[in-house]
């Protein structure tokens, strides 16, 4: 019998520098398999052996590695076989792994910074060279070296780049814990002289972030910490690292910023500055930096990395010494750029998503900060550069990140041609997990543009967008859902759960987005939109939901149960104690029901709803000359939203967050909780249907969002159901058959008229183009998903970021319903999953894979006269139940299957 295979440690195949002390191992099954019945795990920590022996466990997935306690720097092998259904397997291929420094007294080496004086002006702060000396002797039969740093650091040593990681060490919430990357550098140590050498600048530890692009959330001094071990053959082991005797000094880089991007002259880049020998400039010793109460951790999320290279595909000179390129692609990256002009050359580069449609130059709008107030240092999107003027010279800007499909080169005396300029996509290097292809082209294409969208997202957080805030909004909590169906998330999000955590007030208030700059009593706090909003605030809970359901980490659920439980129980307080001033006024006594209801606070909403205005926010005209205007346009706007009902659409997150607590505390065996939100969510449920459906069984909010949340998260009766869903299809067809939903319930538009008998319907709202629909990111030439439905207009203006993965979500669709392919709703990491392809919409086949924690799954259907044919690929350790559009079931095990029935109206769309 063959062996298991892809083994995998925590969330990653072959993790250096793990510093989690018990790790757990996962393993997909021999093919053939239908079920484990026991497992056995051996191997080498250190010199020290181990195994198991024979568990009787049908886990294969975050199972405990079961060998000895391990120790820093340890390397550890251990391979895994399995008994089964087919009988007794051959031993694994081996995985590896080295842990990192567990202990913090393992760190000798000292935090370091620049020799600077005063904080320079935020845009305008330079990225730093550091360089430190050291002598290594002979027989180097490993060396490693771990980095963190308050800021971006690139490192070197002997003059070589180290690494492929960008942006490092990474987006976290620095005052809990810091991300430390483990790099083997055994290949690049000589015997004798070295050099030690990082490149440091402000990144999101001290530049401008969010919405506001205020500096200094987490500290106005950046610093590095780096810390080289090098074993020799006799068993001996030298340790160096940063310390006093480093130097630094200014390079090339003389203003690096994650928003006002790079500013850089080459003629002042020290040559040879981070290989030994004599280097020039002027150099100063660093400083000592305190040593920082925040963790020192690895991350489970794969690295941030260029991913892809996109040459232009038009490059135009509408004037003399000016060029604009198009990519062809919208992406988050940066550019690199090799005819950079003669010596003393000045060039600048602005980045734009779309064009202007009066004069085709580079539209900026997109990147503009949401508060006005804020001005750049050097423009929107913009990197400087001046020619070095030196032979194979390249511009390339990896301290910062821009949004942009367009770039506007000024300067330029000579002509810059297809091979003298890259677009680099840069993000995190999650392993793709989904491919979906059918009969037409259009929603092939859509679904590409959702994969890009996705992607563009995800930059060690999952951002919003990718020009104007690149906060790592929880609005993740409703975009999970899709992005997980594309990529592999599980590592991205235990990390940025983890983040959320250790930012979370102590009365349980999650904030809008995590990690959060903004730290309780800082300068910039006041400047914040109020946290702890219905919707947002609920990723506390859906986010460890969805992530539990798509790869089973029970693990990640006990970890972030403390978090859950203290949102909820926060808004139970908020429920219980407050009433909003309408509610108050209409009725002076509450109803006893009125506890349960979450009618208080500063809410969102259904954001960005299409439909009639709002009142507006009235506050006349300000001009913003400083930051107590600022302070009190946030003042002014948090009072008039705060008056403003969101009473059925908070309620609605409360009765889910509750519901979906209750069954986390069921999974992790404990039952009183589960009881305590069992009836919590039943309670909340019951308020808002008294408060919210009529005695003759309507919505009072008459909107197509509250009829979707209604029927998603199980508010109405059963019996009331497919009334709701009628009334919701009158909705649409009301607005032209238009959606009508805003950011937080796009994602569950199409499923739920697929799940509620409108099938016909969803099709329809897929397939039609104009304004308000997915085709119009099509008609107007977008290559991702826009933050309003009419991000972009025919005529070529646009509105808002043109990357949010809002309405990538139609991924959901395609998947499980057009291929229909669906996780089991109580049984996770699709060891038990669903088949129930709904043609429609003229589709004439539709295939998709998707490679879950067990292997690859494979849906693909096709009708072909008269008749429809589905093969079913189901992995081993899996089951699925198969549901054919004729209504006939059955059951598949592992293999693959094919079935036949007859075929459905292609035209119709109806199952």
């Amino acid at each position: 019998m063959s062996a298991p295979t892809d083994l995998r440690v925590e969330h990653r195949p072959a993790p250096l520098g793990l510093t989690e002390p018990a790790p757990r191992l996962s393993w997909r099954l021999p093919p053939g398999t239908r079920a484990q019945r026991a497992y056995r795990v051996g191997g080498l920590a250190g010199d020290r052996a181990w195994d198991t022996g024979w568990v009787e466990s049908d886990r294969s997935l975050f199972v405990p590695y079961g060998g000895p306690p391990l120790a820093s720097r340890e390397a550890v092998r251990c391979a895994v076989r399995v008994r089964s259904d087919a009988g007794l397997s051959a031993w694994s291929a081996p995985v590896r792994w080295e842990m990192g420094l567990l202990d913090p007294d393992d760190w000798v080496a000292d935090w370091i910074g620049p020799a600077e004086g005063e904080v320079p002006p935020p845009g305008f702060r330079p990225a730093y060279h550091l360089r430190g000396e050291f002598t290594a002797g002979p027989a180097v039969t490993r060396a490693r070296v771990y980095v963190t740093a308050h800021g971006l650091y690139e490192l070197f040593l002997n003059g070589e780049r180290v690494g492929d990681g960008e942006l490092t060490p990474g987006f976290t919430a620095y005052r809990s814990h810091l991300q430390v990357q483990a790099y083997d550098v055994t290949r690049l140590v000589r015997t004798g002289d070295n050099v030690l050498g990082a490149i440091l600048s402000d990144g999101w530890f001290r530049g401008r972030t969010s919405y506001h692009r205020l500096p200094d959330g987490f500290g106005d001094r950046t610093a590095l910490l780096a810390q080289l071990h090098v074993d020799h053959e006799d068993g001996t082991t030298t340790v160096t690292g940063t310390g006093p005797d480093w130097r630094s000094a200014i390079g090339a880089v003389k203003a690096a910023d994650l928003f006002d991007g790079v500013a850089a002259d080459l003629r002042d880049e020290p040559a040879g500055w981070s290989g030994p020998g004599a280097v020039s400039g002027d150099w100063s010793p660093v400083v000592l930096r305190k040593r920082p109460s925040a963790r020192l951790v690895s991350s489970p999320a794969p690295a941030v990395r260029r991913l892809q290279e996109l040459g232009p595909v038009a490059i135009r000179r509408p004037a003399r010494g000016l060029h604009i390129i198009d990519f062809g692609q919208n992406l988050g990256g940066w550019v690199r750029l090799s005819n950079l002009g003669p010596r003393g050359t000045p060039l600048t580069l602005t980045h734009a998503e779309a064009l202007r449609p009066d004069d085709g130059d580079v539209d900026t709008a997109s990147g503009r900060a949401t508060l006005r107030w804020y001005e750049p240092a050097r423009g929107i999107q913009s990197d400087q550069v001046v020619s070095g003027g030196r032979d194979g010279e390249v511009f390339e800007p990896r301290h910062t990140r821009h949004g942009f499909r367009y770039l506007r080169v000024a300067g330029h005396p000579g002509e810059i041609t297809a091979d003298d300029v890259v677009a680099v996509a840069v993000s995190s290097d999650l392993p793709r997990t989904g491919w979906f292809r059918c009969s037409d082209e259009r929603v092939n294409r859509l679904y590409d543009i959702a994969y890009w969208t996705y992607r563009n997202q995800a930059c060690d957080i999952p951002t919003a967008e990718i020009t104007r805030e690149l906060s790592g909004w929880t609005d993740f909590g409703w975009n999970i859902r899709g992005a997980r169906l594309l990529n592999d998330v599980s590592g991205l999000s235990a990390k940025w759960l983890a983040d959320l955590a250790a930012d979370q007030w102590p009365d349980g208030t999650v904030r809008n987005y995590a990690p959060d700059p903004l730290g309780p009593g800082s300068l910039t706090a006041r400047f914040a939109i109020p946290h702890g909003q219905a919707g947002f605030g609920d990723a506390a809970v859906s986010v460890p939901w969805e992530t539990w359901r798509a790869y089973g980490d029970d693990g990640l659920l006990a970890r972030q149960y403390t978090s859950m439980t203290a949102w909820v129980d926060r808004v139970t307080r908020i429920a219980r104690d407050g009433r909003h001033p309408h509610r108050r006024a209409a009725r002076p006594v509450p109803a006893p029901h009125e506890e349960f209801l979450w009618d208080t606070g500063y809410h969102f909403g259904e954001h960005l709803e299409p439909g009639p205005p709002r009142p507006p926010v009235t506050l006349g005209r300000r001009r913003f000359a400083g930051i107590t205007d600022l302070e009190s346009f946030t003042a002014a706007v948090v009072e008039e939203m705060r008056a403003r009902d969101h009473t059925a659409f908070a309620t609605a997150y409360f009765h889910r967050s509750a519901r979906l607590l209750s069954r986390i505390a069921g999974i992790l065996d404990r039952p009183e909780d589960a009881e305590r939100y069992r009836r919590l969510a039943e309670n909340v449920r019951g308020a808002w249907q008294i408060e919210f459906i009529t005695a003759d069984g309507r919505l009072t909010c008459d909107s197509q969002a509250t009829h979707l949340r209604a029927l998603a998260y199980g508010l109405v009766p059963e019996g009331l159901r497919a009334r709701t869903a009628a009334r919701l299809a009158e909705l649409i067809r009301a607005a032209g058959t238009r959606p009508g939903t805003g950011l937080p319930t796009t994602h569950l538009l199409l499923p739920v008229l697929a799940s509620t008998g409108h099938l016909d319907l969803a099709y329809e709202l897929l397939l039609r183009g104009g304004s308000r629909s997915w085709m119009s990111v099509l008609d107007n030439g977008g290559t991702t998903f826009w933050e309003t439905w009419d991000g972009m207009a025919a005529d070529g203006t646009t509105m808002l970021a043109l990357n949010m993965p809002t309405r990538a979500s139609v991924v959901e669709f395609l998947h499980g319903h057009i291929a229909g392919v669906q996780l089991d709703e109580d049984v996770p990491a699709y060891r038990r999953f669903r088949v129930a392809p709904q043609p429609g919409g003229g589709l004439t086949w539709a295939e998709v894979k998707h490679d879950c924690p067990y292997g690859r799954i494979e849906a693909a259907w096709r009708v072909r006269e008269g008749r429809f044919s589905l093969d079913v690929t189901v992995p081993p350790g899996t089951t699925a139940e198969v549901v054919l559009p004729d209504g006939s079931r059955a059951e598949a095990a592992p293999g693959v299957h094919t079935f036949t029935t007859q075929a459905v109206p292609l035209d119709s769309g109806v199952a």
